[in-house]
């Protein structure tokens, strides 16, 4: 069967090429869990106490260990320190697929995942005890659009959910975009609506919110 992209998906008119540097907030869905989502085009790992880290990581890393940059063909690792990718040594930078393994140092594992061919939008599951602090389920390398839902292909899988919900990006703002009404920062409104790095969003079956870090 050959999925095909919905009608909501399609009306979505975005460049995952516009840079939002630096930005990075925690999502928190009742009910589902907590992840922490960069929108730089460039993310640098290392470890929790580094004030240089987008995802500062629990583990015995330095500073600055990687950098993931995204561009129009896809991600790459840049090894700063001890870099391996599916066991392999990195000694400059490696090209990372849907299901690559990452290892930095000695025990920190991540699998980086691309599970929706329409989308360049990324996530980091944690493959080993390693956490971020605050502690979230992943992180979420968001390009251009965020999908959660209950399909596999979503970037946030939400399995109770009875359809998508989308964050997306639009001119450097960030919107969400759901089949049903929603309400934001307790304003009742459409089926889309721009929200802030702060916003409480909610719909007739969901409910999220962002925190900014």
């Amino acid at each position: 069967m050959i999925w095909q992209p919905s009608g909501l998906w399609k009306a979505l008119d975005m460049d995952p090429s516009r840079p939002v540097v630096g930005k990075r907030f925690l999502l928190w869905i009742d009910g589902v869990g907590g992840y922490w989502v960069c929108l730089g085009e460039e993310v640098v790992l290392g470890r929790s106490i580094s004030s240089v880290a987008d995802v500062p990581l629990l583990g015995d890393l330095a500073a600055c260990h990687a950098r993931i940059r995204r561009d129009s063909e896809g991600y790459l690792i840049e090894a700063v320190r001890e870099v391996y990718v599916d066991g392999r040594p990195v000694t400059h930078a490696a090209l990372l697929r849907d299901g690559s393994r990452i290892q930095l140092g000695a025990g920190v594992r991540l699998l980086f995942r691309r599970p929706h061919a329409l989308s360049a939008t990324a996530r980091l599951d944690f493959a080993s005890h390693h956490r971020t602090q605050p502690s979230v389920d992943a992180v979420v390398l968001l390009a251009d659009v965020c999908v959660l839902g209950p399909a596999a292909r979503s970037h946030i899988v939400c399995p109770d959910w009875p359809q998508e919900v989308t964050l997306y990006r639009m001119e450097d703002e960030l919107y969400c975009r759901s089949v049903g009404p929603l309400e934001v920062d307790g304003r009742p409104g459409r089926d889309r609506a721009k929200v802030g790095l702060d916003s409480r969003i909610a719909g007739p079956h969901f409910a999220m919110r962002l925190e900014p870090l």
